[in-house]
């Protein structure tokens, strides 16, 4: 794969309508994708030279996304305050370019408005996954 622009990850939320429509979060700098996988440490006294242990597939998976950038007051910023403030979970697509899309239930964690009085007003956001994500 070669080198990409990073303006071209791209955070969606969806509108919860059948079919799902999703808009892309406008105003974005900034965005992260994390993949995360606790382990279950089986080590017991029987390890060879007491080499750690771990049991394969046993972990907890999870996913955090976070973006910023500037407020634009878009549709994706009032969709993303009513997620905020009624704590629903919202299915979400990251799309990553010449690599895929990552989509699935997501819970706005954190969400903050900056607004220095020389500046422009900066939107900043968490999401934490709340179910199963897909790759495609």
């Amino acid at each position: 794969m070669t080198a990409q622009r990073g303006k071209d990850l791209l955070l969606k939320i969806g509108d919860g309508g059948t079919p799902e429509t999703f808009a892309t979060v406008a105003g974005l700098r900034s965005t992260t994708l994390a993949f995360n996988a606790q382990t279950v440490d089986v080590t017991n006294a029987d390890s060879v030279d007491l080499w750690r242990e771990l049991l394969a597939g046993a972990g907890v998976k999870s996913a955090q996304v976070s973006g910023s950038g500037v407020f634009k007051d878009a549709a994706s910023d009032a969709a993303i305050r009513a997620a905020f403030f009624g704590q629903t979970l919202s299915n979400w697509q990251v799309v990553i370019p010449s690599f895929g899309t990552v989509s699935g239930p997501f819970q706005i964690t954190a969400l903050h408005y900056d607004g220095p009085y020389d500046g422009e007003l900066k939107l900043s956001l968490t999401l934490a996954s709340a179910g199963a994500l897909a790759f495609a």
